[in-house]
Parts: structure tokens; C-alpha cells; sequence
């Protein structure tokens, strides 16, 4: 920039916006952080197994508070099934020892998992019980369906119990999206963003 004169530097706004800031010997840093700006807007941070999980934690600490228990209790007493009821125990112990198997095998957050949208005609789709649902106000529709793959060291009966266990996560109510409506999701917040609008401005 120390080698261009003004008529060169005259011919748009970037260049002369450079020049300028070099002439007042201002350092130009602004560029690195447009891009950590755009990649922030872009890949925004990801849910943690930790997160997605912790309105069934929270359901089972319930009952045990009141002293409930996995073989004493009634599961009807709670409204809830035989097989999510077992769930809340052999689901949470399958995830303890497979969530650091699937981290391992690169699955960092449970939105590195394959998902699929799921609809209402589907086999897949299921209403969540009221219980494990992450507030009151969420319908318990279970519109995304979380995979689990197959990860060395993995066992069969350990990621079939995590299934089971992410398939009661409330996914509506944590906004967690579809593959293909969160890349929509990304491109749209993205386009609506000021950094965006910037550089639109300044390219007119």
C-alpha cells in the first residue's frame, strides 16, 4: 500500500479505505476479525451431549429426590412407560460409557451425529412424554431423529441404548434442527448479518 499512489488507490472504496488508514499509520486488523466474524456466524457453536441430555437427567433426579427408584417403583405412577422408565437408568449408564467412544471416533457434540427430519407419517416419529420434555411448553414433537453410527469399541447393546436414550431428547424444544434446514437456517442468519450489510454498503 506504501507503493501505491492516491489515482491508483482512487479506483473503489476498499482500496481507498486502505490507503487512508495507512496514511494516518493505522493498522489494518480489521479484515481477520470480518472473517472470524463470518465463520462465527456461519459454525455457530455446537450442543454438547451434556445439553441435549440433561432434561431426562433431570426428569430421573426428580424421582429419585422423592425416593423413587429404578426397582422399586411403579412406572405408571410417574406416567410413564415400562421401556422409557427402564430408560432413564440403563440409557443414562449406556451414555456414560459410549459418549466417550463416539467422541473419539469424532463425534464432538451430538450435532455431529447424523440426523434426518422425520414426518408425521413416518414410523420414526413419536410424541415425547410429557416428563422428559424440556419445558412446559414444548408439544413433545419429535419432527429430527439423532443416530447413533457404529464406532470401534462401540458394542452393539451400548449404541442401542443410546439410541433409545437420544430418542428421548426433546429436540423440538431445544430448536435443533435437520441437516438440510440447518444449512438453510445458517445461509439466511448469515445474509441477515451486519458484517454482511457492510460490505454490501460499501460495495455500492
Amino acid at each position: 500500500m506504501e507503493l501505491w499512489d492516491w489515482n491508483i488507490a482512487n479506483k473503489d472504496f476498499w482500496s481507498r479505505l486502505a490507503k487512508s488508514l495507512h496514511s494516518q499509520k493505522v493498522s489494518v486488523t480489521w479484515a481477520e476479525k470480518i472473517d472470524q466474524k463470518l465463520a462465527s456466524v456461519l459454525v455457530p457453536a455446537k450442543m454438547s451431549w451434556a445439553t441435549a441430555t440433561r432434561s431426562i437427567r433431570k426428569c430421573k433426579i426428580r424421582i429419585e429426590k422423592i425416593w423413587g427408584s429404578h426397582v422399586d417403583t411403579e412406572p405408571t405412577a410417574w406416567g410413564l412407560d415400562v421401556q422409557v422408565w427402564n430408560l432413564l437408568w440403563t440409557g443414562e449408564e449406556a451414555m456414560k460409557k459410549g459418549i466417550p467412544i463416539s467422541k473419539g471416533a469424532g463425534f464432538e457434540s451430538v450435532e455431529d451425529l447424523p440426523r434426518t427430519a422425520v414426518s408425521f407419517s413416518s414410523k420414526a416419529y413419536q410424541d415425547l412424554p410429557p416428563q422428559p420434555r424440556l419445558s412446559a411448553t414444548s408439544n413433545g414433537e419429535q419432527r429430527v431423529r439423532v443416530r447413533v453410527p457404529n464406532a470401534q469399541g462401540l458394542d452393539r447393546t451400548t449404541q442401542f441404548l443410546m439410541q433409545e436414550y437420544l430418542n428421548l431428547v426433546d429436540w423440538k424444544g431445544l430448536e435443533l434442527l435437520s441437516t438440510e434446514r440447518r444449512c438453510k437456517a445458517s445461509v439466511k442468519k448469515f445474509e441477515r448479518s451486519p458484517t454482511v450489510a457492510c460490505i454490501r454498503l460499501g460495495s455500492i
